[in-house]
């Protein structure tokens, strides 16, 4: 199936100059969503991953199905103030100022094989901030998952040496 016809691209969102990757109308899509899912689950499934970690908020479409279909559990990385118990946090930086990732304390038992996923790689920020996070947590970090990857943004070499799987590259 080819996943690039049932992404969208918006010119100048959000700002002028910006092509954006729509996928929204790749999740509308039954056919779509259900060979995206089978096709991240057959190319992950050799990390054999304890826990899949997703980011808010596009990591949570994709990284609970996943995890599901891999026997893992599921933990949301959460912004700031989201998550009602004890956690690890990080810092770290935007294009145009700062953000801050959190995960529970208690979500991960330290030892355990983590997958992180999200839908879309460009500049790397928020995957390697995630995969700060659950080096805190005392993890091995088996690999990246991503949907979409931005090549010219060069993301891979922000984060750390672990492998990665994208389905569709820009």
């Amino acid at each position: 199936m080819d996943l690039k016809s049932l992404i969208r691209d918006i010119p100048d969102f959000p700002k002028p100059g910006i092509l954006f990757r729509d996928i929204t109308t790749l999740l509308r899509d039954p056919e779509g969503l259900r060979f995206t899912i089978d096709s991240l689950t057959e190319k992950c499934a050799q990390f054999s991953p304890d826990y899949i970690v997703g980011m808010e908020s596009r990591g949570f479409i994709f990284g609970a199905p996943l995890a599901y279909k891999l026997g893992a559990g599921f933990i949301p990385v959460r912004k700031r103030g989201k998550l009602p118990a004890a956690v690890h946090a990080i810092e770290y930086e935007l294009e145009y100022g700062m953000d801050r990732l959190e995960v529970h304390q208690d979500a991960l038992l330290p030892g355990s094989r983590v997958l992180i996923v999200d839908d879309l790689m460009a500049t790397g920020g928020t995957a390697s901030a995630t995969a700060e996070l659950v080096q805190q947590t005392g993890c091995t970090l088996v690999g990246f998952g991503f949907i979409i990857e931005l090549r010219d943004l060069n993301g891979r070499q922000r984060l750390p040496d672990a492998p990665i799987v994208t389905l569709v590259e820009y």
